[in-house]
């Protein structure tokens, strides 16, 4: 038993966001979560695979511009990302705190 393969999932706006998410900038916590979980790199990367430019969803992330259908399919390829980068920071980070933990002879 592995981990699931989430190699070929797209995620899909409407699964993510309600009516009541769009016209307003995204919460601060989501703000935080992918600032932290998200490259400029892989803004650039959804601004090209979602046609979208990379001014948007900066401001996006950045809550000085609204969610709206139109970049909605970005944000929401964006927090797939986030997550994916999040699990690989935590999986850095254990191995990091094994090897530091052995050089302290803990």
């Amino acid at each position: 038993m592995g981990s699931p393969d989430y190699s070929n999932y797209v995620p899909k706006s409407e699964y993510i966001f309600t009516d009541e998410d769009y016209g307003k900038p995204i919460s601060e916590r989501l703000s935080e979560i992918l600032r932290r979980n998200a490259s400029k790199d892989d803004l650039a990367n959804i601004a090209i695979k979602c046609k979208i430019s990379f001014s948007t969803i900066r401001d996006v992330v950045y809550r000085t511009n609204s969610l709206t259908k139109a970049n909605a399919t970005a944000i929401a390829q964006l927090i797939y990302v986030a997550f994916e980068n999040s699990i690989g920071y935590k999986i850095r980070s254990e191995t990091d705190v094994m090897f530091l933990e052995e050089l302290l002879n803990f």
